[in-house]
């Protein structure tokens, strides 16, 4: 049994150095640089949600939605920026480079509020949805869901319709 262990360890060695030749290290993986500045203000759209109406900034590229709200210092009552993930998943965002408080809301593909979460200044910690459903997500100021008598179950439009609807190409409008 040693013996074989021994020998086993040598033909693994050799087929490790094979002819002398080095084998080159793997290619290096892309490093996605973090944002180091705020972005310019992007395209709005009113929305209503529950009771209230809110203009909310639309983040549909990558690049705006890696930013988001970073480096932003005045959150305004009335307004928020919404997130389109394209796709339903398990959302997971953070404050990095946030230092004002915000809430968000996880929100389904049908426009359905399903999770409200506060969110603290420069918490590098990820706020993971419960649901692998959501599809949109809404930052606002900070306890703007509360103040404005928004819960979970809510259905949120825009003025043209459907969540769904209204972000697949608003550019295109």
């Amino acid at each position: 049994m040693f013996i074989r262990f021994i020998f086993a360890t040598v033909v693994a060695g050799l087929l490790a150095v094979g002819c002398g030749k080095s084998t080159p290290p793997p290619p290096a993986v892309p490093v996605q640089l973090l944002p180091t500045a705020a972005q310019p203000r992007l395209a709005t759209t009113k929305l209503y949600v529950g009771p209230a109406e809110i203009t909310a900034e639309m983040a549909l590229t990558q690049t705006e939605i890696a930013t988001g709200m970073m480096f932003r210092t005045n959150i305004v009552e009335n307004e928020g920026m919404i997130f389109n993930l394209r796709q339903p998943q398990r959302a997971s965002f953070w404050m990095k480079n946030c230092p004002t408080p915000m809430s968000c809301a996880y929100i389904d593909p049908q426009g359905v509020i399903l999770e409200i979460r506060e969110m603290e200044p420069n918490n590098t910690n990820s706020i993971v949805a419960n649901s692998d459903n959501v599809m949109f997500v809404l930052e606002t100021a900070h306890g703007w869901f509360e103040r404005h008598g928004v819960r979970t179950g809510m259905l949120i439009q825009s003025a043209s319709g459907p969540l769904i609807d209204t972000l697949r190409n608003p550019r295109q409008r």
